[in-house]
């Protein structure tokens, strides 16, 4: 039988982690034949380092984290008889958001966005495996929102992030700004108010890499 730290240690030359996992039911739509689902995310600290010296980074092709994961967690699959899952390439998308919470680690922020018991606001996956045994998974912890003071609720200076949704035109046209320097350069202002993102170790640079991808 396969074991969980197996599989880490597999995934910790890649500088990636099981971010949760799961045995689904039918109603998780994962693959057929699915045992156990493990979500994978950045390793942190030293992802960035890692991952920016690859060669997906040095062809200047598009997408270069996407064919990274897609190579990296492929291969990966491959080894431990598994089958690969991405939050990308669709449609169809796979359901990750779902997923992400069926691991218990990952959780509905105060200001709508996922917040994971180690990443907190900064939780990203890189992919996923579906393994077709199913392995023992350790109980998650409860979510770090419950103790926090929560001061995502009131970081992002045009309010754009809240309990009720994600308001991408506020955040767009303030990242327009010369204000909005600050986040377009060192990432999202909610992301790095939460406590649990600030002592995971993500880099501005890979902030910054993903925030122009999202305001080009």
């Amino acid at each position: 039988m396969r074991h969980l730290e197996e599989i880490e240690s597999r995934l910790m030359a890649h500088h990636l982690s099981v971010f949760g996992g799961f045995h689904p039911v039918p109603e998780d739509g994962a693959p057929e034949g699915c045992a156990t689902l493990l979500m994978l995310g950045p390793a942190e600290p030293g992802f960035w380092a890692h991952v920016s010296a690859e060669p997906e980074f040095a062809d200047e092709k598009p997408d270069p984290m996407d064919r990274w994961s897609r190579r990296v967690i492929g291969r990966l699959a491959c080894d431990l008889g598994a089958k690969a899952l991405f939050p990308f390439g669709g449609p169809p998308w796979r359901p990750f958001i779902a997923w992400a919470k069926r691991t218990g680690r990952a959780h509905a922020s105060p200001v709508s966005l996922l917040v994971h018991d180690a990443a907190g606001l900064m939780v990203s996956y890189r992919g996923a495996l579906a393994l077709r045994e199913q392995i023992d998974l350790p109980p998650p912890p409860r979510s770090p929102c419950a103790p926090c003071p929560r001061p995502c609720e009131t970081a992002c200076p045009v309010g754009a992030l809240t309990a009720d949704g994600y308001d991408t035109g506020a955040c767009h046209a303030f990242l327009e700004t010369s204000a909005g320097r600050d986040c377009l350069e060192q990432g999202c202002r909610v992301r790095r108010a939460c406590p649990v993102s600030d002592g995971y170790g993500r880099l501005p640079a890979q902030s910054a890499f993903h925030m122009r991808s999202f305001h080009p």
